[in-house]
Order: C-alpha cells, then structure tokens, then sequence
C-alpha cells in the first residue's frame, strides 16, 4: 500500500510543480487615442496579428476617439472580424468617447466595454460637404386623391411622411453605413435598433444608458476590472464558441513603433498638404531656373512623399488639381506680369483647393484653416507686390529701344548740313538735321527712323 500512495503523492507535487511554472497567459493591450487613420490602422492590424503569434488569450484596445477615415475603420474591423483571439474594445478613461468611426469598432469587438462617464455614438458618416439640405416641403394632395381607406392625413390622421433628406449619393452613403453597422450589432448580439439611429440621427449614450440598451456588455472601472468581469464570458470567433479565461493575465502593452510614427506624421493632413506645397513650387522653379538642382531634388522627395500619402487619406483630387494650378499661376505672375489677373486668379484657385482637399469632415483629418490662411495672406501680399511694381514700371520713361533715344543727347561728328554723321553711345550714326552743325557740337535726338537719327542743336 505504501509504495502505490507514495507514486500517487509524487504525481500530484510534479503535476503541482508543473502548474506552478506554466505561465498564466497574456493579455495584449493596444491604444487608439486621437482621430484613426492609416497610421493607426496599419498599428491595431500589426498589434492583432503579434498577439495572434504570442499566443496572448485577449487583445484589448484602449480607445479615446473622435472618429477617423471610413477605409482605416473598415481595415480594423476586418482585422478583429478575423483574429482568432478575442477582442475587447475597452472606452477609456472617464471622460473618453468612442464617436463615430469608434462607435463600429466598438460593435465589431467581442467584448465591448466602457468606463464611466465615457459616452459612444455619433456613428453619422460626414464628408466635406457639409449638413444634408432640410427636405423639401410636403406637396397637399387635391381633394379626393387620398389613398384608398384613408383620409387627406392617413389613416391616424398624421401628415403623410416626407422623403428621406439628402441627396441620392448622401442617402446611398448613409444606407450603406446602417447596414454595414446592423451586421456588425447582429453578429454579437447587440442593439441594432439603436445603431441604426447612431447612423441616422447622430445619438449618443453614456456608459450607463449603453449597458442598460444593450449597446456594450459591461462598464469596467479599470483593465483588472474588465479582465475580471470578463471571465468566463462565453463568445463566438470565426464560427466557434470560446469561454474566455481572463482572470490573472500578464499585460502586454504594445506601443506604436517608429513605422507607425512615421508613418501618422506623414499622414497628418497639415504635413502632407505642406510637402506638396514645397514639392510644387520646388519643380516648378527648377522648371524656370534649369540647373539650380537643389530645388528640383527637394521638390521631387517632397511630392513623391505627399502624393503617397494621399494615396492612403481621403483625398478630393479636384481640390489636389485646384492647388496645383493655383501654384502655377501664381508664380507664373512673376515672369509673364499681367497686372494681378494671373495672381488673383491662381490665388482664389488654391484657397478653394485647400479648403476641399480632403473629402472628410473628421476632426484631425483636415487640413488647418490658419494654415491656408497663412499661405493665402502670403500669396495676396507677393501678387499685391509684383502689381505695384509693374504699375511704377509703366509710370517711368522708356530707356530701351528707338522710344528710349528719343531726347537724348548726341554729339557732332562732322560739320553737316542736311545729311551727316552723329556720336551716340560709342558709335557713329547716320544724322540728318534742317539746321547746319558743326563738329563737337552737341545735338538732341527728335526722331529715329531705321538706322538714322534726326537731330537739331541742344
């Protein structure tokens, strides 16, 4: 009997033993502060996928967000859509939001959660066009042309419903985004309804009032507190049911790297729009000044850098056209003067550029008005210039040219009456005057026809 309760004692200590040095998992926790765009992106896609590859049990994003690009959102949703390791998206701290953009990623998430005094919502996509036009107002029916078994109000005597606001393209934008927003709540089982109107309407919730709707699945004071309440919970990832086992992970907190930001200064609007402004007028004065090289060579690296990352931003290549043309014409003033047509032209151009170059409403996402302004106000100030300058030019008498010889003086060459010869600017002219003239005697200029110069004494 000893020695099978001795085996047995020295199983369970390895077993022990063993359980003691296994780890207890990790948790990968990932940040979203700010507007999300490509940088931010490319970040939460690369940060899934290395939790994925240390085998971490949870991947938690912290979000404090105002919204971002459509394209960024979809790209982060399809990456939590696919991730076999369950996400929860996480609003944090108190006072944070989840607007818009957030407000997706957020019903995208396995496990959605808030901190309180934390709000969502805002889900309305918006570009730079602006509010919707307000419907147009309903046309009374004649007598007797009601719809068959209801009166001139419908059957509760309400007014017959208007038809939706917007344009054909502002309807098509808003329909595709309640359905793309319904599919996500449906998939985890949450309040659709209510998406629907975070789309439509613009509605927000806080904390409280999104657990009491169904919105999220629970409000966390802090991170142990959500991996605690989110033990046990029960998901679904790519089409099977885990039970989640939270409690007691190690955090591993995942920073952007030097990729993700470089990559969030060159996708900054105001940087982009600013490298594409020193890259056109960088070409365009090695265009005018051939062999200057180190405009060409900025000019080139600052355009090429621009125009990728306008590749990945929402951007309105009318506007991009509109500045490149106001660029163009504005230093154009400079060698064909045309008295400011040219320049105020190119001017008026660029600020209509500027202001539609990014087809987003999105708060960061655009690109500063005190910036335009600045290059506008210095753009006025140069066309103001070269306009004086031309004008005080055409105030001075001609100095080149037969106009510029007229009253000149000239000196004798020989004694001549009628036909002679003349000194003028180190050379010897034909001359011909109705006054006799005698040699070394000075002469003034009256007249210039071809190559000789009619003259009378000074």
């Amino acid at each position: 009997m000893r020695r099978p309760l001795l085996h047995a004692l020295s199983l369970a200590l390895l077993a022990g033993a063993a359980a003691a040095g296994e780890p207890a998992g990790t948790v990968t926790v990932l940040e979203i502060n700010g507007a999300i765009g490509p940088a931010t992106s490319s970040y939460v896609v690369r940060g899934i996928a290395s939790a994925r590859e240390r085998g971490s049990r949870l991947v938690v994003l912290e979000m404090d967000t105002p919204g971002g690009l459509d394209s960024a959102m979809r790209d982060i949703i399809r990456a939590i859509l696919a991730s076999p390791v369950p996400v929860a998206t996480y609003v944090m701290p108190s006072g944070a939001r989840a607007a818009s953009a957030g407000t997706y990623i957020l019903y995208a998430s396995h496990i959605a959660a808030m901190a309180p005094a934390t709000n969502l919502g805002a889900a309305t996509p918006v570009s730079i066009g602006g509010e919707s036009q307000p419907p147009p107002p309903a046309v009374p029916e004649p007598p007797g042309k009601s719809a068959p078994g209801k009166g001139s109000g419908g059957a509760d005597g309400a007014a017959p419903e208007n038809p939706p606001p917007g344009s054909a393209m502002e309807r098509k934008v808003v329909n595709d985004a309640v359905a793309y927003i319904r599919g996500l709540a449906e998939l985890r089982g949450r309040n659709a309804d209510w998406a629907e109107q975070a789309v439509r309407g613009a509605a927000s919730l806080t904390a409280s009032a999104a657990l009491e709707q169904k919105v999220i699945d629970l409000i966390a004071r802090d991170l142990p507190d959500l991996l605690a309440q989110a033990d046990g919970r029960e998901v679904r990832v790519n089409e099977r049911t885990v039970r989640l086992a939270t409690r007691d992970l190690s955090e591993v907190r995942v920073k952007p790297d030097w990729r993700t930001g470089l990559l969030a200064v060159i996708t900054n609007p105001t940087v982009a729009y600013g490298l594409m402004l020193i890259g056109i007028w960088g070409l365009l004065l090695e265009g005018y000044n051939p062999g200057a090289v180190l405009p060409g060579v900025v000019g080139s690296i600052c355009l090429l850098i621009a125009l990728f990352a306008f590749q990945i931003l929402s951007v309105n290549y009318a506007g991009l056209a509109l500045v490149v043309l106001g660029s163009a014409m504005i230093i154009a003033e400079f060698f064909f003067p045309a008295y400011g047509s040219l320049g105020a032209g190119g001017l008026i151009a660029f600020i209509v550029g500027s202001l539609i170059l990014f087809d987003t409403d999105v708060p960061g996402m655009q690109v500063g008005r005190p910036l335009i302004a600045a290059f506008a106000t210095v753009g006025g100030i140069v066309i103001a210039g070269i306009v004086y300058l031309a004008t005080r030019a055409m105030r001075h008498p001609v100095t080149t040219g037969a106009p510029g010889m007229i009253g000149a003086s000239t000196e004798v060459f020989e004694d001549f009456t009628g036909k002679g010869r003349v000194r003028y600017g180190g050379e010897l002219w034909n001359a011909r005057s109705d006054v006799a003239l005698r040699a070394g005697q000075m002469a003034r200029i009256v007249r210039v026809e071809g190559l000789t110069l009619w003259v009378e004494p000074q």
